[in-house]
Parts: structure tokens; sequence; C-alpha cells
């Protein structure tokens, strides 16, 4: 045998580690910036987009524009940032469809697999001959026939879903179901013995450079599936590059085209009545449902969530929208992109315009939400500094809250039977935080969905209005929701007017009190 020398092995070593570097240089998971002319989109169009959006009712957290692959527009409105997770409600069904793709590649089930075959324990004691029909692709396609949700989500959620009546034969009414997702997540689980978010790691988040992902649980440790998940902005323009891309990504195919085209074409309408001309002029609520994606208008299709989260996806164009939000007018949102957005995307380069990229990218850097007006009131912030607010019984469950101020921030504890949190806002400015206080949300009814999440990072500011009153904000920057204190002081007696950006109407909960 002949001998290899040191020489030449430390030779071949070398050049096996160069080849090894340049591969991982070329196979990036960071999504390649470029200015929008290149890409053949006006500047002037997301300009106006920006200013739209700042006179507008919309209350945007994050926005990104992708043509050809490449981010031509990002911005974040303070104090949301680009390292921060997002809230993406309903968009996290899109995920769990995902996940059932990989499953159905991998041969683990079948669209066409019965619901009930997974969980014969589970079952009721007559088993009608809908439920006994209804098939994994009715629960993709939001079809079931149940006419309202399960009646519980405190205990098993499986049993309470399969226990609610099939009152309309599966795949041929649409009904919009979040725990029809959640059984999407619990089949997903059963068959591969992973939740959700485990599948999904090395198949999904680790090829597309996904990292820090973070999803709600139910009792049962079983991903929520139709809502919970938690993503970066970034994390949301590979995820719809993926789907632009038919399942590829990096030159790899992660997800057969046929899947994916499967998955984003039209199943059924939300409502079958409308005429074409009716569908075509309204919003894109009703331009039809796919698998646990929406049709959208030209030609497009999309991911979304309550609130305004959305990953729109538009394969004539080769573009990608997506945007974190807080909006009561969702589809408003949407509205603005077909306004001032699509139209300024071209067939082709557009001649360079360095003074509107140059201005485009001032507005995009200095984005910002309201912040409360710096006002401090050193004679109020002296006189009740370190005294506790003692509470009436009230529906919060909060017995006292203290309010201390330190070098202009107000630090605020709130104490419950079980629980102490302390918070801090800053004057007329964002103070950072985190808290294991669970903030808003529309599925708070949710029994132990938030065990297991880390502390959740806020943002909180504080004002003194006349007549003794202390505002305080509280952004949950992590989530998208806001709490809102408001305290009123009339010598040792304290009415604190508690509300959130979730209530009807902001309602806000009266609580009484008084300072001991």
């Amino acid at each position: 045998m002949k001998r290899i020398s040191l020489r030449s092995w430390l030779t071949a070593l070398t050049l096996c580690f160069v080849i090894s570097s340049c591969t991982q240089k070329q196979v990036s998971n960071t999504i390649p910036e470029s200015v929008p002319e290149a890409e053949g989109v006006s500047s002037r169009a997301i300009i106006t987009f920006l200013d739209s959006a700042a006179t507008s009712t919309q209350e945007f957290h994050s926005f990104m524009f992708i043509r050809h692959g490449k981010i031509i527009a990002e911005g974040w409105w303070n104090p949301f940032r680009p390292e921060l997770k997002h809230t993406l409600y309903s968009l996290s069904k899109s995920f769990t469809c995902t996940a059932v793709g990989f499953a159905v590649k991998e041969k683990k089930l079948s669209i066409d697999d019965k619901a009930i075959s997974f969980f014969p324990d589970y079952l009721p004691d007559s088993v009608s001959q809908f439920l006994g029909d209804l098939k994994i692709k009715d629960l993709l396609s939001m079809s079931a026939g149940q006419r309202r949700e399960s009646s519980t989500m405190n205990d098993n959620w499986i049993k309470a879903y399969l226990e609610t009546p099939v009152e309309i034969e599966p795949g041929t009414r649409y009904r919009y179901s979040s725990m029809a997702s959640f059984m999407l997540s619990a089949i997903v689980q059963k068959v591969t013995g992973e939740k959700v978010i485990d599948y999904l790691t090395p198949r999904l988040f680790v090829p597309l450079g996904i990292e820090g992902a973070d999803w709600e649980t139910n009792p049962q440790g079983i991903n929520t599936g139709g809502w919970g998940l938690r993503l970066k902005t970034e994390d949301l323009a590979k995820f719809g590059l993926l789907y632009l891309n038919r399942g590829s990504w990096n030159g790899k195919q992660l997800l057969p085209k046929k899947w994916i085209d499967e998955v984003t074409s039209l199943k059924i309408y939300q409502n079958p009545n409308l005429t074409e001309a009716k569908r075509d002029s309204s919003n894109d609520s009703v331009q039809g449902y796919c698998y646990q994606f929406w049709r959208a208008r030209h030609n497009s299709y999309m991911a979304n969530g309550a609130f305004g989260q959305f990953v729109l996806i538009m394969p004539d164009k080769d573009a990608i929208v997506v945007f974190t939000a807080e909006s009561s007018d969702m589809w408003g949102e949407l509205d603005m992109v077909w306004k001032y957005l699509y139209p300024g995307i071209g067939d082709a380069p557009l001649p360079e315009d360095e003074t509107s990229v140059s201005e485009m990218k001032q507005k995009l850097t200095t984005l910002a939400l309201p912040v409360l007006p710096k006002n401090i009131d050193e004679e109020m912030s002296s006189k009740i500094s370190g005294k506790t607010i003692s509470l009436a019984e009230n529906q919060k469950n909060i017995n006292d809250m203290t309010l201390q101020f330190r070098d202009d921030i107000c630090f605020l504890n709130i104490r419950t039977d079980t629980a102490s949190y302390d918070l801090s806002f800053g004057p007329g400015s964002w103070q950072l935080g985190e808290t294991t206080m669970h903030g808003p949300s529309i599925f708070a009814r949710a029994f132990n969905n938030l065990n297991g999440l880390p502390p959740f990072k806020t943002a909180g500011a504080y004002t003194w209005k006349e007549d003794r009153t202390l505002e305080l904000t509280l952004r949950y920057i992590d989530s998208l929701h806001t709490i809102r204190l408001t305290f009123h002081f009339n010598d040792k007696k304290v009415e604190v007017d508690f509300g959130d950006s979730t209530a009807p109407g902001h309602r806000v909960i009266k609580l009484e009190g008084s300072i001991s």
C-alpha cells in the first residue's frame, strides 16, 4: 500500500475545508437585498404606501417587500424590532398545513384518511355518518361540517371536538374553524410522535434558517395548530419564498411542487352565492379558501392571521408582501397593497432613482408607533411613590398595585393571589423589559396554552395628565396587543381603568382601590 505523506494529507484536508467553506457561503439562508428599481419596482410606490400608512387607522408593526427573491424594502415600527418574534394568530394554520405536507410526503398519512381513525379512544358513544366521513382534507379546507366550535378548551380538546355534532356533509360548506386546525396538529403529532414545531424543525425551520420559534400548546402538550406560533418577520418572508418557489429552497426540493400547487389552489368559496362580478369588486376575504391558505385578488394567495398578520404571495409578479400588525381592519391592509404597491410592480428593471431610494430608506428607518407625551409630575410622583394601592375584589384577580418612581422611570408591581409582576415605563419613551404576566389574547380562555413559553418582551411608557391622572401603556412587543392602565387619584381613593386592545371598542374594566 502506498504511504501518504503528512504534507499530502494536510493539503487534501485543507482543500476539503476550502470546498466546504465555499459551499456554505454559496448556500445562504439570508434573503439577499436589492433596491426596488433594480427589481422592477418603483420606490415612489413604496413611499406612497408608507405615507398612507402613517395617516391611516392601521397599526403596522413590520413590513417586508420581496421581489425576484430579494428584499427591496423592510421596516419595523418602533418599539417593534427585526430580532423580535411576533404572534401570528391564524397565520399559524399555514405552518400546520406544511407539517401535514411533510407527513404526506413521508407517507405517514393521506389527506383522504378519516379523522376518527386516529383517535379511537376519544370517539363519542355514537358516531354519526358525517363524523365517520370527515377526512383530513375537510379539516384542511375548513369544510368539516360543524356549525359551531367545540364547547370547551379546558380539558381534552380532541374529545371535545369529536363530540361536537357534524351536521353538514363534510366538504360541502365553508365554516372557519381554528379547532379544525388544532385537529390537524393533533393528527400530525399522533402519526409522527412529535409536536408540530418539533416535526417541522429539521424539515422546515433548519433548512430555512429559522431559529427561536415557539408555539402554544394545549393541556396535553399538542401545539394549538390554528394559532399560537411566534416567528420573526424575515422568517415569514422565507416561508413565503418557499411557497413562491413551489417548495424549493436553495436548490433543494423540500416539498413536492404538486403538493404546493394543491395546497394553494381554490377548494371552497366562503360565500358561494356571490357572482364573479361581485366577488371581483369585494375584498380578499371572499376570494376562496385553499388548504389553510386563502386565495386573494390578482391570482394571489396568502397566509393570514387576526389583526393583520399577512404573507401575501403574488406568483404572477414574483413578489411577496409581509405584514405584522394590530389592525382593526385587516382586509384594509391588503387594500393598501393593491392600491399603492401593486401598481408599482413592473415587468422589467426601472431606471435608477437614487433620490427616491434615499427617501424611502429614511422613512423605513424612522418608522414608529405613537408614544405617550413626556409629562412628569414630580409632586404627585413623590406623593404616591412606594405606596400600595389595595384593590377591591375584581375580575382581574389583582390584590394590589405599587407604583415607584426612580430617575423618572415608573415601576409598577402587580400582585395577585399566586404571583407578583414587575413592570417598567419610560417618560414619553419606551422602557424595554420582559414579564411572565400573560398579555391580552383572543385565545386567553385556552387553558394552559402559554405554559412553557419564555418571558414576554414588553415596552412601557407613561405620562401624567391633568387632574392627578397617571396613564400607563404596556405593549407586548413579541405579541401584538397592548394594556392601558389609567390611575385616577382622589386623596386616598384610587380608580384604575384597566383596558386592553383585544376588548371590543377597547372596553375598560374599572378597579376600585385605596392607598394604604
